[in-house]
């Protein structure tokens, strides 16, 4: 297959190309010549789009499929298709399944369901058995068999001895350990953030505290035994500084940001409206600037979609009964782009890559070719008939975006929106 991407603006800070216009042909999956113009012919596919800009393919961190056990959700072949028509080369996927994925074969299981695929699925192993918090599952086997990360998604691990072990045996094969930062007995049944709008609103609150007591007990306990801890969707000012402070020091920790903690406040549950439950919950603006500050100066290593679909019938119910989550990859690139600038934002769609052992190939002749194509320019508002995902539970629903994905090219395959 030969592809000729005409005109494109590489956004590749590593590459000699970054920021120019450049042609670029790509044949059997490799980038074969990048200049200012070339010839087309009858065996080649043209792609000319508008304001067609490329940079090396995002990932996201933090994606949930639904299969196996929650099909009505989402499958694994629909996600992949919404990650691809989002812009994303390659996804990690949580373990929130049923059963959870907490064994080699449950990673065997996932790795087959994406073969054939251009998007390249990376599973998340479970940390501890069924996500119960109580045994460890089997780390070692799951890391052989390709899980990148071991993680109980949403579920805080309470016992902080079992996060010391963790720690001290993922050592042993260079393991990456996720601890959700959350102390339920602070935050009990809290459903938003607890402030002056959940106090207004009659909404029990969940406390920053919540979050910031699990961070200080986690960076002390990563102290004490080294190796590699990773804090997803931080949401609160002092948590950016609790990370700041660690990394000073020498720590290995990194940690992520949801997109809806980076472009929404609290602000916009007047409406009761469970699109916006979400968990970490909507904090302030003050939080919000917080966030983009550390993004911007490295503190925090990349944006996630933290994208989460909720069938209607816990999602579409009272305010106290709705599930938390909201899906996120559609529309991710638009909201994001609206609070940083395109070299930024694929510098946060890219950044977690290395911490999660993702390969990325820099924009040059002779490397493989994966890459994200998209226009950052054009103002629009993400509507449900732009949504792909099989649940419609979307927190950036009717948000004014800016800049869309064309789609992906990549493992030799090129998918674009229609």
């Amino acid at each position: 297959m030969k592809i000729l991407l005409k005109s494109a603006t590489i956004v590749d800070a590593s590459s000699k190309h970054h920021l120019k216009k450049r042609d670029v042909l790509i044949e059997n999956g490799e980038i074969s010549k990048i200049a200012a113009t070339i010839a087309s012919s009858e065996k080649v596919k043209e792609v000319s789009l508008k304001n067609l800009h490329i940079s090396q393919g995002w990932f996201d961190s933090s994606v949930s499929f639904g299969e196996p056990g929650f099909e009505e959700r989402e499958t694994i072949n629909n996600g992949l298709k919404t990650a691809a028509l989002s812009g994303f080369t390659s996804v990690a996927v949580n373990a929130n399944s049923f059963p959870v994925t907490d064994s080699k074969g449950h990673i065997k299981f996932l790795k087959s369901k994406a073969e054939g695929s251009a998007v390249s699925l990376y599973p998340i192993g479970a940390l501890t058995v069924g996500s119960k918090g109580i045994d460890l599952a089997e780390l070692y086997d799951m890391q052989n068999e390709g899980a990148v990360s071991f993680y109980d998604y949403k579920n805080p691990i309470a016992n902080a001895n079992l996060l010391k072990i963790a720690l001290q045996y993922a050592q042993n094969f260079d393991g990456l350990v996720q601890s959700f930062p959350f102390e339920k007995s602070v935050a009990r049944n809290g459903m938003v953030n607890e402030e002056m709008n959940s106090t207004r609103l009659g909404l029990k609150g969940i406390p920053a505290l919540s979050e910031e007591l699990q961070i200080i007990r986690d960076l002390y306990i990563l102290e004490y035994t080294g190796g590699k801890l990773h804090i997803p969707t931080i949401s609160t000012k002092k948590s950016v500084e609790l990370i700041k402070d660690a990394k000073k020091k020498g720590l290995n920790v990194t940690c992520s940001v949801a997109i809806f903690n980076l472009v929404l406040t609290d602000a916009v549950l007047e409406d009761f409206d469970s699109s916006y439950k979400l968990l970490p919950p909507l904090r302030t603006k003050e939080d919000n600037k917080a966030l983009l500050k550390g993004l911007k100066d490295g503190t925090i290593d990349g944006v996630t979609s933290d994208h989460n679909p909720i069938d209607v019938e816990h999602k579409k119910t009272e305010f106290d009964h709705a599930f938390f989550g909201s899906i996120g990859l559609e529309g991710f690139f638009g909201a994001l782009n609206t609070v940083l600038g395109i070299e930024e934002s694929v510098k946060a769609l890219t950044g977690l890559k290395e911490t999660f052992k993702i390969s990325s190939e820099k924009i040059e002749e002779g490397n493989r070719a994966e890459l994200t194509l998209f226009n950052p320019d054009g103002i629009w508002k993400l509507s449900e008939k732009d949504i792909i995902s099989t649940s419609k539970n979307a927190a950036l629903l009717g948000r004014e975006l800016k800049g869309k994905s064309y789609g992906i090219f990549a493992n030799n395959q090129l998918v674009l929106n229609k």
